[in-house]
């Protein structure tokens, strides 16, 4: 037995959401929302809603350093085996 299920929805929303299901290989937003909704039934997801994490000005150009240098090889170090790892980090 099948029934419909109506949302109503902004047209912009819809054409984005369409566009995003075909960019992950969907074939129409119906086919995500049948597989998302199976998924929700038998408890293989769960939804958690919260606002993102945003870092500080500060440490956005410190991570992104950090970034620079782990890439240029650049104020790091290296350690044989975790006998040496333990040995530096307690040189501090």
């Amino acid at each position: 037995m099948k029934t419909i299920f109506q949302v109503p929805i902004d047209k912009e929303l819809k054409n984005n959401a369409e566009k995003a299901a075909s960019a992950q290989g969907f074939s129409s937003l119906q086919e995500i929302v049948r597989v998302f909704l199976t998924q929700l039934a038998v408890n293989k997801i769960e939804v958690t809603i919260q606002e993102p994490i945003a870092l500080s000005p500060a440490n956005e150009k410190r991570y992104a350093r950090m970034t620079q240098d782990f890439e240029s090889e650049k104020n790091i170090d290296s350690a044989n085996d975790v006998e040496d790892l333990l040995l530096k980090l307690n040189e501090n």
